[in-house]
């Protein structure tokens, strides 16, 4: 248990607090065939309305801003068969060498080892599985090799012949769209389009941005006839997503880390937008743009150096909860990104937003509907307080559908 002083809020949340009943009928298995035709729950200081997605320019204020991000799923899963017929999945998690950088990752072309979640593992013992795909119209061969094992994953060492081919590439024709669990269906082709945003771009994660689904073509041109600012984050989301609270007490849960890139451009849009609404798309936006602040923070708190390093607990530190501005926070950012000739600012947070937590930069939320005690739905009842409550339960009551491939919410930040 952590200690009181620095935890405040945190050891009085239980997350059966924070549980509400989901029949499965409810979570949606497929997608709409018209993304922005998705159901729209708009809630709004007490009062809950709804409309479809494709009306959701009505909600935002001309001139404002919307953050989304512009992370790409990858084909994480791929299926091995072992001569004896033994079906053996390895799911990529993470990069481990020659480079952790997981962009970088992608590119390489000589074979790459990876974090790995290995299905069925108890039927691969030992040797090295193999696999042949087609790409480019030609017949080329994965291998893989265990090369270590802990409880929590297996290192996995990929190669391929024709080495030539980029591990993006590799991926792109050997590996399947990681459908989260709780669809219990297997991926189909249409997913590899349907599981991603239209707006995705850096590859990295290993399960879609949802909130983020819904967006179209025409949604984006009636946000650009309001002059509403458009500007993008990345930050690659990781397994852990769909890690429940299993311990009583919400101190007790280690929260997952993930990787986060920002830009110049778009800290200078939240500056420049800090008197208008900023609107995000997410909670994984939600978690890049609050830890940018909080790098900001230490900046001028520590010495803290170009790469961001959010800790789980950060936020509720009295050392850190100094009333720094965000405009002071986020130009301090800035000014060390021009002072290192830096374009992007990089890092990975595993900041863990909490009701009770003051959320700094968003006034608007744009988020799908999120599993019972899930980190998800604490970061919606920071948002929204107990409003949450209301609005789940509206949903129920009103056909809408949940999780990934189901709907859509606006909350306005509860004051």
């Amino acid at each position: 248990m952590l200690e009181t002083k620095l935890m405040k809020h945190i050891p009085g949340i239980k997350i059966k607090e924070f549980n509400y009943s989901l029949p499965s009928q409810r979570i949606a298995q497929f997608p709409l065939e018209q993304r922005d035709q998705s159901k729209l729950l708009i809630y709004n200081n007490g009062n809950i309305s709804e409309n479809i997605f494709a009306n959701m320019h009505e909600y935002l204020t001309n001139n404002s801003l919307i953050i989304y991000n512009q992370t790409r799923v990858i084909q994480a899963r791929i299926p091995f068969q072992k001569n004896t017929g033994a079906q053996i999945e390895i799911f990529c998690l993470a990069p481990e060498a020659p480079t952790k950088e997981i962009q970088q990752a992608f590119e390489l072309s000589s074979g790459v080892t990876w974090k790995c979640l290995v299905g069925n593992s108890k039927k691969w013992k030992e040797g090295t599985l193999s696999k042949t795909f087609t790409y480019d119209n030609k017949v080329c061969k994965l291998f893989a090799e265990r090369i270590e094992k802990s409880d929590d994953y297996s290192l996995i060492k990929l190669t391929w012949e024709p080495n030539q081919y980029s591990f993006s590439e590799v991926l792109d024709a050997s590996g399947i769209i990681p459908l989260p669990p709780y669809m219990n269906r297997e991926a189909n082709d249409s997913d590899k389009n349907r599981y991603q945003t239209i707006y995705a771009v850096s590859e990295g994660s290993v399960a879609a941005p949802t909130a983020g689904l819904h967006f179209t073509k025409t949604v984006f041109q009636k946000l650009r006839e309001k002059n509403i600012c458009l500007a993008e984050v990345t930050l690659h989301v990781g397994a852990g997503t769909f890690k429940p609270v299993s311990s009583e007490s919400v101190a007790d849960h280690e929260m997952h880390t993930e990787k986060i890139y920002v830009q110049k451009d778009t800290i200078q849009n939240i500056l420049n937008n800090l008197s208008n609404k900023i609107t995000v798309v997410g909670t994984t936006t939600m978690r890049t743009i609050e830890s940018l602040y909080w790098h900001g923070v230490k900046l001028l708190n520590e010495k803290a150096n170009s790469e961001i390093n959010i800790l789980q607990w950060d936020p509720y530190q009295p050392k850190f909860n100094t009333g720094i501005s965000v405009q002071e926070s986020l130009e301090k950012v800035l000014n060390y990104m021009h002072e290192h000739s830096l374009d992007v600012i990089s890092g990975q947070t595993q900041l863990m937003i909490l009701p009770g937590y003051k959320v700094r930069i968003a006034d608007i939320l744009i988020t799908n509907f999120h599993m019972p005690q899930s980190t998800l739905l604490l970061l919606v009842s920071a948002f929204t307080g107990d409003g949450w409550k209301d609005v789940y339960q509206y949903a129920l009551d009103n056909d809408f559908r949940f999780l990934s491939y189901g709907d859509s919410c606006l909350f306005y930040k509860t004051k």
